[in-house]
């Protein structure tokens, strides 16, 4: 399934090179930043929580974190993000949901509708591919750990589910649920290899190679924008 596939390419994206972690950091500062806007003490701010831990896992240094704190809890008017969800179609029908964050509505909408334009896509309104999609958490454990202990508690803490995928078990959340499920297991369990709230395609298409080479452009574009946090789609092992 592409959800299975798409959060498996966030893990592999974590080791990427470093001109990539740049670009991720940029995008993790941003996180924090936005998430410091609720409170400075993580303990109280779940987002700014889990911000923190994405930041940790990226092996972000820890002065660089607390400046992108201290930036979003100030108040400082440069750091007022807004956040955006677009939707649209790309080539071969592919949906596509973009996940941004903004200093500047204007000019990401139009920098999003532009690169959908340039390549072969279509954006639309709000709610015109998300219906496709269910929105959940997701949790990634190791296959060392015992499936069965693992299945049993996530269930007794209200995971949905639990799938297998190569050498991952994935843990199903509503998204409401998921930081409750995710920090009670990393109690028990140790902390997960990634932990996200996902957009899931309920089904996916099948792509030729020439049409892969022109969505996977289209959304390694799209993702380069340092206003994008995050670009689902439907496509099946993309």
């Amino acid at each position: 399934m592409a959800g299975h596939s798409q959060f498996k390419n966030i893990m592999h994206r974590k080791g990427a090179q470093d001109a990539k972690r740049a670009k991720a950091f940029t995008k993790l500062i941003r996180e924090l930043t936005v998430a410091a806007q609720a409170g400075d003490d993580p303990t109280s701010n779940p987002r700014l929580r889990t911000a923190i831990i994405s930041a940790k896992s990226a092996n972000m240094p820890k002065d660089t974190m607390e400046r992108a704190i201290k930036r979003g809890s100030g108040g400082d008017d440069t750091a007022q993000y807004a956040e955006m969800r677009y939707e649209g179609y790309g080539p071969s029908g592919v949906a596509l949901i973009v996940e941004a964050l903004t200093d500047n509505r204007n000019r990401t909408a139009a920098e999003v509708r532009a690169t959908f334009n340039k390549l072969g896509g279509n954006l639309g309104e709000a709610g015109s591919v998300s219906y496709l999609f269910t929105h959940e958490g997701r949790i990634a454990y190791s296959q060392e750990i015992a499936e069965d202990a693992l299945l049993e508690s996530a269930l007794a803490l209200g995971a949905l589910d639990m799938v297998s995928f190569e050498d991952t078990f994935h843990i199903i959340t509503l998204r409401e649920d998921w930081l409750t499920v995710r920090e009670a297991l990393e109690k028990k369990f140790g902390a997960p290899l990634h932990a996200a709230v996902v957009w899931t395609p309920q089904t996916t298409v099948t792509l030729n190679a020439e049409s892969r080479n022109t969505v996977k452009k289209l959304i390694n574009t799209l993702e380069d924008n340092d206003d994008v946090q995050s670009v689902w789609h439907n496509v099946e092992d993309l």
